[in-house]
């Protein structure tokens, strides 16, 4: 099946989803479970860190939980990267280790929501966290290539399949697409759940059906398929010698380096719109209201941006897509500049969303398909640290600095443009 925008994108990942029988559609079922446990503890922190308190007091909080979220790559990275790697089988134990912990832990924060306890079950949870994303990464070739080759064989009786694709089943491009927009779906309606449960009952609720959430998550995750005997393959072929000059020179392709810095400097301006629109919410005494609709219309524009990268994978190349990614979101916060008032900045809000969710699948294809899979376990690890590490220092600047919508804007519109400008520069010189 080609997908041909967003309403063949949802038909194929629903198909995916509801069907079991593929090593595809149960990662989609595990990773939407993940994704909206991960919804309803961000719910639950949020009321309680920063919607229950003083502004100033939310200010030093937000700041000890920003430094939180970088300090689990220090586990993540040179720890359990190369454990992803040694075995394509421990992979699946891993994502149900993810979900197991994280399902304990939501529960213990669920007793220390008000005491010092909850920043480390906070820090232990993030790890659990990144060690699904990261594995996640190394999982969907794996998961993909399962399927691809299962048809393949079935087809024409070979041991093998193609890179990219197998008949009309989609690239990696396309099944990362399907996984964030089934994981995007799931985080609008956890997020509504979340919200209602928060205001009637309390943080604590949410972060029990939290953990109740992931404990679905970890029976999923005890069923995805173990990897076709090429895959087990192409993962014991590497030797030693090759896996770790992956791990430490993962840059030895100039699409990859270059497409991890636009990725990054994308995943910077997250972060710092995120946190200039809260804090400017929060500093013109805004209701709840406008929070909702800003992460309403971020999901709306994570929708379609994602059906635009399904239309146009096969159009164009996914370093044109992270260029126009970059263009779009530095062309929107200097439009947004221009008009200082909340409902600029709640739309640019919903434009951020559209141009990160054609960003980012874009990258994660360019890895997949450079990356040998024996070495995407620490690839993924080193990567997703260097993008978290930006998405922080974005973060940052408008929680330690205050700043109006308008400086906020321009300084994002500088940056983007600037980094839209040297990224193709930058990959020009790399083949020169």
């Amino acid at each position: 099946m080609r997908a041909r925008g967003f309403v063949s994108l949802a038909r194929a990942s629903a198909q995916d989803l509801f069907d079991q029988r593929t090593a595809f559609g149960r990662l989609a079922l595990v990773h939407v479970a993940m994704m909206a446990g991960d919804t309803l503890v961000t719910v639950s922190l949020a009321g309680s860190l920063f919607f229950s308190v003083s502004p100033t007091e939310a200010k030093g909080k937000v700041l000890l939980y920003l430094i939180l979220t970088i300090a689990p790559f220090a586990v993540v990275s040179p720890v359990l990267g190369p454990l992803i790697d040694r075995s394509a089988n421990g992979r699946r134990v891993l994502v149900a280790l993810s979900a197991g912990v994280r399902a304990t832990l939501c529960w213990l924060m669920a007793e220390q929501l008000n005491s010092l306890w909850l920043f480390p079950l906070a820090f232990l949870l993030l790890v659990a966290s990144k060690l699904y994303v990261v594995t996640r990464g190394a999982l969907v070739p794996e998961m993909a290539r399962t399927d691809q080759f299962l048809e393949h064989a079935a087809r024409v009786g070979d041991a093998g399949w193609p890179n990219e694709q197998v008949g009309d089943a989609p690239g990696y491009a396309g099944f990362n697409a399907q996984l964030t927009l089934l994981g995007t779906l799931m985080g609008l309606v956890a997020g509504v759940v979340g919200a209602a449960v928060l205001k009637s009952i309390g943080a604590t609720s949410v972060l029990v059906l939290a953990s109740l959430v992931y404990v679905g998550a970890t029976v999923a995750s005890a069923r995805l398929r173990r990897p076709s005997p090429v895959v087990r393959d192409e993962v014991a072929g590497l030797s030693q010698v090759e896996r770790d000059r992956n791990a430490l020179q993962p840059f030895g392709d100039h699409d990859v380096s270059w497409g991890l810095a636009a990725a990054s400097l994308m995943r910077f301006a997250v972060g710092f719109a995120t946190f200039l629109l809260a804090f400017g919410l929060r500093r013109e005494s805004a209701g709840l209201g406008w929070y909702a609709l800003a992460l309403g219309l971020s999901g709306v524009g994570s929708l379609v941006g994602l059906a635009l990268v399904t239309r146009t994978r096969n159009a164009l190349r996914e370093s044109s897509l992270l260029t126009a990614a970059l263009v779009a979101t530095g062309v929107g916060a200097a439009l947004a500049s221009t008009h200082a008032n909340l409902g600029a900045q709640v739309a640019l809000a919903g434009w951020i969303g559209l141009c990160a969710a054609i960003a980012q699948p874009s990258f994660d294809a360019i890895t997949q398909r450079a990356v040998p899979p024996g070495a995407q376990g620490r690839t993924f690890a080193r990567f997703a640290v260097r993008q978290q590490l930006l998405w922080v220092v974005g973060a940052l600047f408008p929680v330690a600095v205050a700043m109006s919508f308008v400086v906020g804007d321009r300084f994002l519109a500088f940056v983007c443009v600037a980094g839209a400008l040297l990224y193709p520069l930058g990959r020009w010189r790399s083949t020169r």
